[in-house]
């Protein structure tokens, strides 16, 4: 039986299948456009995910089941009839609603989104989005008057129109601001509080089960699981008891920790309680977040400016830290989430003298994203001890520097997975879970092991916090 992943990501739609030692196969992989409208905005082509899904899907040869990973807090409009989009995807990135957002903060509103939802009042989450596309475009009210309009996150557009399904997963409504995490519907006043209309949303669903039939190749090929893509991640590291944690390096980087069968609220910490899965007849299994705006992201805008020119030279350098000769960067490029949740910062390099070089740069740039990393760690440990080794991935999990400063800061054996698809994996996981099976483990894994302890260049970095918050903007 081959059962299949398809990995709907921000930048790529990917198809993999799991082989026995647990590493991932990518079948097919097709990139999409990233479109920029205007300054702060975000958007994908609708039509050009879906098409990209049935690529991907038909690619995968005998395929017997289906699971599918979407973007999370990625959202569009739809008609509820002819299944066709009426907005483009706006991103998860996208910040448009920036204004309204902090009209709510100043209304105190988000003392219901934390109480409710469990998440602060941001520009990331859904449900600002979905209530603009309300608000902005008339085809939406026009829609919504006839009782024929679809709000929702990608996952619930690709399953009506590719299954005839309109539901979402509990994991990926839990990253809307519109979902009470205590009883995992929609609730009638976080709708009212963001304007958005409760009856065009999507049926909230376990994450394994029947999610209808998708047509592949002219077969009937059952989708059997739907989850958001950070949760699929922390599925596939095998985290399963509450403690295990891990933490993907990619543009930003997201820490979940299982905490267990109940709701964990750490608002004064800035973590954020969420739905790690539901698997079908049981009860939902909860994690805490934080995520880092800008880890790859800040090793990408370094390149820009020419501070490196090949990522060989950056995976070579050694030597002591920069951090620890006083100079240190805070990567907030995209302001601070968890644990400060501060949009207003900004990025800035502390103590930078004439005797500094490229490679000090950027020693201190992979280890601003490791320090990041660590506040949310350490904010994550002081609510629920760490068991065992901290599982990582991403990109930068390929850079012996940053493994090896990450170690030292956190004081924390790492176990670094050798599969580079461990959403997909995860995914594909669950899948076969609800088909009753059982696939591979997460595969092959690095030890790193701290040789120094380096977790008091942490109060240091701190105080460089401090200066990328209160800098004038």
């Amino acid at each position: 039986m081959t059962i299949a992943a398809v990995d709907q990501g921000t930048t790529s739609t990917r198809a993999l299948v799991l082989q026995p030692d647990g590493n991932a196969t990518v079948i097919k992989a097709v990139e999409h456009r990233q479109i920029y409208p205007r300054p702060g905005w975000v958007e994908h082509d609708p039509e050009e995910l879906i098409a990209n899904i049935r690529a991907c899907a038909e690619a995968v040869e005998t395929l017997e089941a289906l699971g599918i990973d979407n973007q999370g807090e990625s959202c569009l409009a739809w008609n509820a009839e002819t299944k066709e989009a009426v907005s483009p995807v706006i991103v998860w990135q996208d910040s448009r609603t920036a204004a309204v957002v902090e009209g709510l903060k100043r209304d105190r509103a988000e003392a219901e989104t934390l109480a409710r939802a469990g998440l602060p009042l941001d520009p990331y989450f859904s449900a600002a989005k979905l209530a603009w596309i309300v608000e902005a475009l008339p085809e939406a009210k026009r829609l919504l008057v006839k009782g024929k309009l679809r709000l929702g996150t990608t996952d619930a557009f690709f399953l009506d129109r590719l299954t005839g399904r309109c539901v979402t997963d509990v994991t990926t409504a839990s990253r809307t601001s519109l979902m009470n995490l205590e009883t995992g519907q929609w609730d009638a006043e976080l709708c009212r509080l963001f304007k958005v209309p409760m009856e065009a949303l999507p049926e909230i669903v376990t994450t394994t089960g029947d999610f209808g039939s998708l047509s592949v190749n002219g077969r009937a090929v059952p989708v059997t699981a739907s989850i958001v893509d950070q949760q699929a991640a922390l599925y596939g590291h095998g985290c399963r008891n509450a403690g295990d944690a891990k933490i993907t390096f990619g543009t930003g980087a997201f820490a979940l920790m299982v905490t267990g069968e109940k709701v964990l609220r750490a608002p004064d910490k800035g973590l954020l309680p969420t739905v790690a899965w539901q698997l079908a007849g049981e009860k939902p299994v909860y994690a805490l977040d934080g995520g880092v705006y800008s880890a790859s992201a800040a090793l990408n805008w370094a390149k820009s400016l020419g501070i490196f020119d090949s990522f060989d030279w950056l995976n070579a350098l050694e030597g002591p830290p920069a951090l620890e000769n006083g100079l240190a960067f805070v990567p907030a490029l995209s302001g601070l989430a968890c644990p400060h949740w501060d949009r207003r910062a900004r990025g800035v390099w502390v103590g930078l003298s004439i005797d500094h070089g490229p490679a000090d740069l950027m020693k201190s740039i992979l280890e601003g994203v490791a320090c990041r990393a660590a506040e949310v760690i350490g904010a994550m440990q002081n609510l629920v001890p760490g068991s065992g080794p901290l599982s990582i991935d991403g990109g930068l999990s390929r850079n012996p520097y940053f493994l090896r400063f990450l170690a030292e800061v956190l004081e924390r054996d790492l176990s670094v997975s050798s599969n580079a698809e461990l959403t997909g994996s995860g995914t594909a996981r669950l899948a076969a879970l609800a088909c009753g099976t059982t696939l591979g483990g997460r595969g092959p894994a690095m030890a790193i092991t701290p040789t120094k302890p380096r977790g008091a260049l942490l109060a240091t970095f701190a105080e460089a916090v401090k200066i990328a918050r209160s800098w004038p903007h």
